[in-house]
């Protein structure tokens, strides 16, 4: 028996009006995995999370998610499938309540578990629970960053791609925000995380992708990936 794919990405070509960023791109996720998504700035990370969730142009290439080619579709419909997006940025509305804010994540959803999943969110993010009334915009760095990965969380996502998670963040709250990213990988949804922290990003993950001027050019195991040479010089300085 073949092994179980969850995002399958064969050949994917993308990018803005006729200027494509991505050649050819191939890159799997198995269910219940963590996938670290690394390269240099420019590289063309964001764009292919951008692609995979329907923001991007894809111009020639497949995507697939839980055995649906979802090439093409628009991304709410991907979102509904279970493949949620978290951005770089975390794009909160600022004036908006931070629990207005996470309940837009299940804004397809029409189960009644939206209050359970709600709780949820608070237990891998304590710090929110006080905090449910105010404004986002007037949250700090990582708690606005922990609104974002909560709203994502919201949508029952089989797939969460996180970008640029640490992004500003202070030491410690990078810890924390990474070890909840983990612990959402634990509890069984799979991660693909960009991140510009290599280190920390192989550190937390079973396998990684390296993408270089819109090309994959090397992915394993992320153990390997940290030992290897050309990595290192790359993106350590070693």
């Amino acid at each position: 028996m073949p092994e179980a794919q969850l995002l399958e990405v064969e050949k994917l070509t993308a990018g803005f009006g006729n200027t494509p960023v991505l050649f050819d791109v191939d890159m799997l996720v198995r269910p219940g995995e963590l996938v670290a998504l690394i390269g240099a700035n420019g590289a063309g990370k964001s764009s292919l999370l951008g692609a995979l969730t329907g923001l991007v142009q894809v111009s020639s290439g497949t995507t697939r998610f839980d055995g649906r080619r979802v090439t093409g579709w628009r991304p709410e419909a991907i979102v509904g499938v279970g493949l949620a997006h978290v951005p770089q940025g975390r794009r909160l509305f600022g004036t908006m309540t931070v629990e207005r804010n996470l309940q837009l994540g299940a804004y397809r959803r029409h189960d009644g578990k939206v209050r359970d999943d709600l709780r949820r969110v608070l237990e891998y993010f304590p710090a929110l629970s006080d905090k449910l009334q105010r404004e986002a915009g007037t949250l700090s760095g990582g708690e606005q960053q922990m609104v974002a990965i909560g709203r994502g969380l919201m949508a029952r996502p089989k797939l969460l791609m996180i970008d640029e998670p640490s992004l500003g963040l202070a030491p410690k709250v990078v810890d924390r925000v990474m070890e909840v990213v983990k612990s959402i990988n634990q509890d069984g949804t799979a991660v693909l995380l960009v991140e510009q922290d290599v280190v920390l990003a192989l550190e937390i993950a079973d396998r990684g992708y390296v993408l270089e001027n819109g090309h994959m050019v090397m992915e394993g195991a992320a153990a390997k990936l940290r030992e290897d040479p050309a990595i290192r010089k790359a993106y350590l300085g070693i």
